[in-house]
């Protein structure tokens, strides 16, 4: 007998996140002897504490294959950490009997490097708690800080969207600056690793292209450096484009930006590192400026999602099914490269031990000596994760997404499950 299936979405959602949903479930419907139904959480890995089920059988053909076109979770996603099974017993019995009631022997998870951790623990419920399961990590997350992979989905189109964004802004500033704006600020999503700044290295073809000067999180930041790097750009070239990450720290270890708050995940709430750059730079150089906050915008920008990212999307969900099927469990699908140019991958696992809280920061040697800007070497490992275009489907001017029924699956269970926050 097949049996049924339980996918979710957890953490920061992308702009191809829902085409890793459509390689999930296109590939699970194509196997009816080896997999039932596929049941998506709601709101992630909330949806199976809850019994709070998607049945995605109500869906059509056509609105699954529309996801590939639609941003951000179709399921709703979360940020809920399973803690360690001796502290938190009841969360994994509430598991076993969801998915006992349910019939779910597989577990796709598409996430990150938190999600990876949960996807880990649920793939030990057979062990720990006598409830098999194949649990396969699909992987997702716009910081592209996932380790033994050599990209991850979600981060060649928001890399796309930066090095457009600053190309097109440094342009904007360029033709004004004799007379008015001199310096421009994108502050960019990146707590720990500066891949999405880095990307923004790739708009510039020539010295003196924007963004002269890129912030890295894993360059401390050094105030009198930064201003002279500012200073000189604008005497040499009459503008100055910065790409700044959020994560960009104090030689204290501090986020320049963090506003003392803290994600359900426990990280440091971080934003407006920009007007705090931008005020450094009028307060000392005087010079007139502008910035802009990329945050949402940029990992919903599904209207310039690379066609390398989306086909990468569709294939980490495809491989998670195929894996599942193939008796793997506890493993993560990666993204394996093989040339650069021209550039070829193909999918591959990774152990989930192995993957769990890890973070791939860049390397020394993918940024310049001065710490300002990326190296031959970090662009020729950039430049092919944002190649193609993918355009969704318009209509009066607009893209067109899709919005899916969500249809609920009937409760089996009588007693309901408070989450501890």
């Amino acid at each position: 007998m097949p049996r049924n299936a339980f996918y979710a979405q957890s953490g920061g959602v992308t702009a191809v996140i829902n085409v890793s949903a459509q390689g999930v479930i296109e590939t699970a419907r194509k196997h009816p002897d080896r997999i039932g139904k596929v049941y998506a959480g709601r709101n992630g890995i909330i949806g199976a504490l809850t019994e709070d089920l998607i049945d995605t059988s109500r869906e059509s053909d056509a609105a699954i294959a529309a996801l590939r076109y639609t941003p951000s979770g179709a399921f709703g996603s979360c940020r809920h950490k399973l803690k360690g099974f001796d502290t938190n017993l009841a969360e994994y019995e509430r598991l076993i009997e969801v998915f006992r009631a349910h019939d779910i022997g597989y577990f796709f998870y598409n996430g990150g490097g938190d999600s990876a951790d949960t996807c880990l623990k649920v793939s030990q419920l057979g062990d720990k708690l006598g409830y098999p399961i194949q649990a396969i990590h699909v992987p997702k997350t716009m910081d592209n800080d996932l380790p033994l992979t050599d990209c991850c989905p979600g981060f060649g189109s928001v890399a796309k969207y930066t090095a457009v964004s600053i190309r097109e802004a440094g342009y904007d500033v360029r033709s004004m600056a004799k007379t008015s704006t001199k310096v421009f600020i994108l502050e960019v999503l990146g707590r720990h690793a500066g891949w999405t700044a880095a990307a923004g290295g790739l708009a510039a073809d020539q010295p003196g292209d924007a963004p002269q000067v890129i912030l890295f999180p894993e360059i401390v930041f050094d105030e009198t450096k930064f201003l002279g790097a500012v200073d000189a750009a604008v005497k040499a070239h009459g503008f100055c484009a910065i790409v700044a990450s959020e994560g960009l720290r104090l030689p204290s270890g501090e986020f320049l930006s963090e506003a003392g708050t803290k994600d359900a995940f426990g990280h440091a709430q971080l934003g407006g590192l920009a007007p705090l750059l931008a005020k450094l730079v009028g307060d000392k150089l005087k010079y007139k400026y502008h910035y802009a906050i990329a945050d949402y915008l940029m990992r919903a920008a599904r209207h310039i999602a690379s066609k390398t990212d989306v086909e990468q999307s569709y294939a980490v969900g495809k491989s998670a099914v195929e894996l599942a099927l193939a008796g793997k469990s506890g493993v993560m699908v990666t993204i394996e490269r093989q040339s650069d140019s021209p550039y070829v991958w193909t999918t591959g696992t990774a152990p989930l031990d192995k993957v769990a809280n890890v973070e791939k920061k860049m390397p020394r040697d993918y940024i310049t000596d001065d710490g300002f800007h990326i190296t031959d070497k970090c662009r020729r490992y950039l430049s092919p994760l944002i190649q193609g275009e993918d355009y969704p489907p318009y209509a009066n001017g607009v893209p067109q997404y899709v919005t899916l029924k969500n249809a609920a699956v009937p409760r089996k269970l009588k007693t309901a499950f408070e989450l501890k926050k």
